[in-house]
């Protein structure tokens, strides 16, 4: 009741198109939506506008290729992040990111991809460092443009200071060993030996 006491109230904030992502949302991001009304438009547009500059990066050669585990999916946590964090503050960025990461495991539950692939335990550690590195480059950049953030998030991805899943060179994913892992031994397991890195690392 309370649940839909609160989605009358904030389904008019929402054009057609960002309702129907509403309803795509995970039930701890629809909790989150309905938890801060006022902010989740906001939040919408950045996320949307974190989709489109991470988009934007594909094909630079600063990041490699893998848009699940790789450069470019470090990328986009962190930016999505800092951005929120600049737009709203860290609590409620960090309470969003946690929401979605949530949300990801449901998804692996029901058996849903994210990104084109079912989520895991390694994939949602990696969301969680990028997010917490992104939380404190919003915080410590407070002003700074759309594109300083990006410059210095691909900066930080060169240093070491975000994270990856480990893979070789055509893809497949490697323990912390460096041996390949036969992945369909793991296949529908949240747990498997995927192994997460700094993102300076390529192997």
């Amino acid at each position: 009741m309370i649940f839909t006491a609160a989605l009358f109230f904030v389904v008019p904030l929402f054009a057609q198109s960002s309702l129907q992502s509403f309803r795509k949302l995970s039930f701890p991001e629809k909790r989150w939506v309905l938890l801060h009304p006022l902010k989740a438009k906001k939040a919408y547009a950045i996320s949307l506008e974190a989709k489109e500059v991470t988009r934007s990066m594909k094909g630079n050669k600063m990041l490699d290729p893998w848009e699940n585990g790789g450069q470019l999916d470090a990328f986009r946590h962190a930016y999505w992040m800092a951005r929120l964090t600049q737009e709203m503050g860290w609590r409620r960025a960090y309470r969003l990111g946690n929401a979605h990461e949530k949300g990801n495991y449901r998804q692996f539950k029901r058996g849903k991809t994210e990104e084109g692939a079912l989520p895991d335990e390694a994939s949602s550690k990696m969301d969680y460092l990028n997010n917490d590195t992104g939380i404190e480059t919003g915080k410590r950049y407070p002003d700074y443009s759309p594109e300083q953030l990006s410059d210095l998030i691909l900066r930080l991805i060169g240093e070491g200071k975000l994270y990856i899943i480990s893979r070789d060179s055509v893809g497949n994913f490697l323990d912390c060993g460096g041996t390949i892992i036969n992945m369909e031994l793991y296949k529908g397991k949240w747990q498997n030996p995927k192994c997460v890195i700094p993102s300076a690392r390529r192997n």
